[in-house]
């Protein structure tokens, strides 16, 4: 085994809910609040019925290893449940980020953990224990990483620590734990290619890895063997997926700072890396009170990672997941109807000619920062037709952990996503949600969490 296994086992293997911080824990909360809020709004999609019924295709559920579907009424074999919710939490790009390792940690790992921990009516604290050590993997493994992107770390990094987490869940030995992560590295799949043609099956690629941890697991259980060194040997995850040269200072976090506390809001449904632009605009607005009309030009100069993810031209036929990660869309979109929400990317609204208009009027250009995984600093220059200049930088963006989202707005975005839901959950029921979630270390079982995002039992099929 080498060094870089033997790390994330001893950090996995040996914890207890009580080496939890206060912080930590109440990251923990917030981030599955706000994981299950989006995942409940994504059953909006149509593709998210389609997959439902195919997934329902797949196999009977057996009494003892089912799952709830969020916000369907109804119950799928834990692997299958873990696919479609997962597609759900990322489908939207609505869901949490942790910028420094450029991983949407809760889509493949709160997906898969709460699936089994539904199965397996675990308490609590368990759930918040593995989601947290699940967390530390895959964004340890992000943070290692020192060039660009080639595979999709969401899927890949997520995978290998929902496995993780999955392992501590079941009480399952260090040997077990680490054939889980193995196993999932062997399964682990994706790549950018999806990213760069704004294709539906981007989230897809969340979707499958979280399958793929609940099946890792299970073929632990029974005794499968994978390769010791997933990591560091030479096929391992860091010479065929993601370069290393950050890992020294990445796995040195491990038992010093639990990442959960450093994920990020998504205050609006589109790519991180679009963010800055639009806490920029607003700022901007707020501060100098210019409309539309008077914009001439929108200058953005960002790191190379914000360019390559959502620098690309708005047009007349591009689909939804293409114009969430396109700057000139999202920013005409909050600059022309004040904020941006899950219904600007339906098919009126991405045939707005105004929208096109104005995004053919912003561009994108090389910042001074060369960190290939960087998200900030950005800055934002507002040029108007008078000749009057605004510029804003952005060392942090709205949402990030130095710039954190209110409580407030926190609890407004999980109404507003669950209102938007295929099924729409009302206000009562989502405040009986949240408050299940403020005191999910108290509960004796889960499922007195997870029986409140089901409606009333129904078809599968009825769902389209």
């Amino acid at each position: 085994m080498g060094g870089y296994e033997q790390k994330l086992l001893d950090h996995v293997a040996g914890a207890q809910f009580q080496d939890l911080d206060r912080v930590a824990v109440d990251a923990c909360k917030t981030f599955i609040l706000d994981s299950i809020g989006v995942g409940i709004s994504g059953s909006r999609l149509p593709l998210a019925a389609q997959l439902l019924v195919t997934a329902h295709s797949w196999g009977a559920a057996v009494k003892g290893s089912v799952a709830s579907v969020w916000g369907t009424g109804v119950s799928l074999p834990v692997a299958n449940a873990a696919m479609v919710n997962a597609y759900q939490i990322h489908n939207q790009e609505f869901d949490c980020v942790h910028e420094r390792a450029v991983v949407h940690p809760m889509a493949v790992i709160l997906s898969a953990i709460l699936a089994d921990a539904e199965a397996r009516e675990v308490d609590g604290r368990a759930l918040l224990l593995a989601v947290a050590l699940a967390v530390d993997v895959a964004t340890v493994l992000g943070m290692s990483a020192s060039s660009p992107m080639r595979f999709f770390r969401p899927g890949t990094a997520g995978c290998i620590g929902a496995a993780a987490g999955l392992a501590h869940l079941r009480g399952y030995s260090r040997e077990k734990i680490l054939q889980a992560m193995s196993i999932a590295y062997s399964q682990t799949g994706g790549t950018m290619q999806a990213h760069s043609e704004g294709v539906p099956v981007l989230p897809m690629q969340v979707a499958f890895n979280a399958r793929n941890a609940v099946t890792a697991v299970d073929m632990a259980g029974f005794g499968l063997e994978g390769p010791k060194q997933f990591l560091s040997g030479d096929f391992g995850y860091f010479s065929i997926m993601e370069s290393c040269g950050n890992a020294p200072e990445a796995f040195a976090l491990l038992g010093r700072e639990w990442q959960i506390s450093r994920v990020s809001h998504k205050p609006f449904p589109t790519g991180r890396a679009a963010h800055g632009t639009l806490d920029a605009l607003m700022q901007l607005r707020v501060e100098h009170g210019f409309s539309v009309r008077e914009i001439e030009s929108i200058r953005i100069e960002a790191p190379p990672l914000v360019r390559r993810l959502v620098d690309r031209p708005a047009t007349q036929e591009m689909s939804a997941n293409y114009a969430k990660l396109c700057i000139g869309y999202v920013a005409a979109t909050l600059l022309l109807t004040g904020d941006v929400g899950v219904t600007d990317f339906d098919a009126a609204a991405l045939s707005d000619p105004a929208r096109g208009a104005l995004a053919r009027r912003i561009s994108m250009h090389p910042s001074d920062c060369e960190d290939p995984n960087a998200l900030a600093p950005q800055v934002v220059t507002v040029q108007l037709a008078s000749g009057a200049e605004y510029r804003k930088e952005l060392k942090s963006i709205l949402g990030h952990p130095d710039s954190p989202l209110c409580r407030e707005r926190q609890l407004e975005k999980f109404y507003r996503c669950l209102a938007s839901a295929r099924m729409p959950i009302g206000s009562d029921a989502a405040h009986e949600i949240i408050t299940q979630i403020d005191q999910l270390d108290q509960l004796a079982s889960v499922t007195q969490l997870t029986e409140l995002l089901m409606p009333e039992p129904r078809s599968v099929h009825a769902t389209c």
